[in-house]
């Protein structure tokens, strides 16, 4: 089984891009922390809070383990310090895979946590340095879609989430504060359902999540392969 690293830039983007895979991926017993790299406050209806109750309950529902990195919502910077920070906790998991957001997307906060987690993928395997843990270098990084970007995704590989929708619908909605009492955003919960069922009807299952590699998948056969 493998240690898994999923990072987002607030609570609710990993829900949103791949909380179908993380559900999945969870239930085939690989160790899944969600890495929240803000709290994602403020907001209309938000509170810090509330939101943690809201991340904590979203956990619960997928199954897996979150930890809070702690930099500010909306003014998130590409810095060495945010590389050190989000490289120890790579080497403290140990982690095997990594999933970021896709690298081009309207919000700044989005784009810099992609950089900083590209560039710690590196920072974790340095030796003579004050970093905890062991050092490791994650075999394989991967983009999720939860941009902002009003366009199509072109990814480079799917994964079939037909058994995991509902509960990831559910996971979503556990944000009320985001995605239940604002009106205007309940819209989200509905065009996530429809674009996974998009994706789904492009490798023939009802729902599925799009990803993009920038290195080669290596497989050892076809039988994980969608026919």
């Amino acid at each position: 089984m493998a240690n898994i690293l999923v990072a987002g830039p607030h609570p609710d983007d990993q829900e949103l891009g791949m909380g179908g895979t993380i559900i999945r991926l969870a239930q085939q017993g690989h160790n899944v922390l969600l890495l929240d790299m803000t709290n994602g406050e403020p907001t209309p209806l938000g509170s810090p809070e509330q939101r943690e109750r809201e991340w904590t309950a979203a956990a619960e529902i997928m199954g897996v383990k979150r930890k809070l990195l702690g930099l500010k919502n909306r003014e998130v910077q590409h810095t060495l310090e945010a590389r050190h920070a989000t490289a120890g906790v790579i080497r403290e998991h140990q982690a095997d895979i990594l999933f970021v957001p896709y690298e081009q997307d309207a919000h700044p906060d989005h784009r810099a946590v992609t950089r900083i987690v590209e560039d710690a993928r590196f920072d974790a395997k340095l030796t003579k340095t004050d970093l905890p843990g062991e050092p490791c270098y994650p075999k394989w990084l991967f983009y999720y879609y939860a941009t902002h970007l009003r366009w199509v995704a072109d990814p480079s590989f799917l994964i079939d989430i037909t058994g995991q929708m509902d509960d990831k619908e559910r996971a979503i909605k556990a944000y009320e504060t985001q995605f239940v009492l604002p009106e205007k955003n309940r819209r989200v919960v509905e065009w996530v359902r429809e674009f996974n069922g998009y994706m789904g009807s492009r490798i023939g299952v009802r729902y599925a999540e799009p990803f993009y590699t920038k290195e080669p998948v290596g497989l050892g056969s076809f039988d994980g392969l969608v026919l």
